[in-house]
């Protein structure tokens, strides 16, 4: 069958699963096989949602699946309910972002409601990257990323086992370092520093993370260097105190080597500290613009660039 057959059934399942439901609110039906009668038309909304999917109609995929949930609740299955919200979100993702999240923020809900904290923030990431991507709203893109991080850090003391703890704690912290590149961009440094210090200190034992605590370090460093020189280098003696490991990176020597720059307000020896720095480890667009914000401190720099 193609897509238009495919939406034509798809359609008629729906008004089927209408009647049904209308059916089952009669008196003597809710007396003798009201539920049954709610359970077939969930049946009948899922598999029309299955339909218009095929028939990439996928606003009228959200709808049916949406249909799905609130009958699901009504039989009191909110694991169903929720499992139905999610695939709700993920059809509306395609036509309609809002819509997808108002389904996986009901889904939230229910999970949350059922204690499944650990499920509820992979949805509130899933929200996060919607209005990063589609709406374009990084205040609430970060506000999702933070909620994540709070229910990922509530389950790591309830995980049992080194390795399940590990995969909270490390899923947290890359909600957490979502937030900081965000709050960086957006000025909000104390913010960005307060989370490069944590989730720096939190790895920087961790045989399997340490490596990564090094870049940690050097961001909040950044920040601290944006907003005041002296702040840099007090924190920069106070990472190499923390963790000796970070002297020898070359992070830190680059970092030296601004400083020492900026002081003499030598925007030359700026650049090629970072050029150098760039050839071996190239730079992202996060560090480029922390760079150049930092350069633009340097008498006489105005809007220059990096080059």
């Amino acid at each position: 069958m193609d897509s238009a057959g495919k939406e034509r059934e798809a359609v008629q399942l729906m008004a089927e699963a209408e009647k049904r439901v209308k059916g089952s609110h009669s008196f003597l039906r809710g007396l003798f096989g009201g539920n049954t009668r709610v359970e077939e038309a969930c049946e009948m909304y899922t598999r029309a949602a299955n339909m218009f999917k095929i028939a990439k109609n996928w606003s009228a995929a959200g709808n049916a699946f949406c249909q799905a949930a609130k009958l699901h609740m009504q039989l009191q299955s909110k694991h169903d309910s929720a499992t139905s919200f999610v695939d709700a979100g993920n059809a509306y993702k395609k036509a309609d972002p809002q819509e997808a999240i108002n389904c996986l923020n009901a889904a939230i809900d229910i999970y949350t409601d059922m204690g499944r904290f650990t499920i509820a923030a992979k949805h509130h990431i899933t929200i996060a990257e919607i209005y990063e991507a589609e709406l374009v709203d990084i205040e609430k893109a970060i506000a999702h990323y933070e909620q994540a991080a709070d229910y990922y850090k509530g389950e790591e003391s309830n995980r049992q086992g080194v390795i399940s703890g590990m995969w909270v704690c490390s899923s947290a912290n890359k909600c957490l370092l979502k937030v900081a590149a965000y709050a960086a961009q957006l000025e909000q440094y104390q913010k960005a520093i307060e989370i490069y210090e944590q989730v720096g200190t939190n790895t920087m034992d961790n045989p399997l993370l340490k490596y990564s605590a090094k870049e940690y370090f050097f961001k909040a460093a950044l920040c601290h260097f944006i907003v005041d020189e002296l702040n840099a280098k007090l924190a920069l003696e106070k990472y190499e105190e923390m963790f000796p490991a970070f002297t020898d990176s070359r992070e830190c020597k680059l970092l030296k080597k601004l400083l020492e720059a900026h002081e003499e307000q030598n925007s030359e020896a700026y650049t090629e500290a970072v050029k150098e720095f760039d050839s071996i480890s190239r730079l992202d667009q996060w560090l480029t613009t922390m760079l150049l914000r930092i350069k633009k401190t340097i008498q006489g720099e105005g809007d220059g660039d990096l080059k």
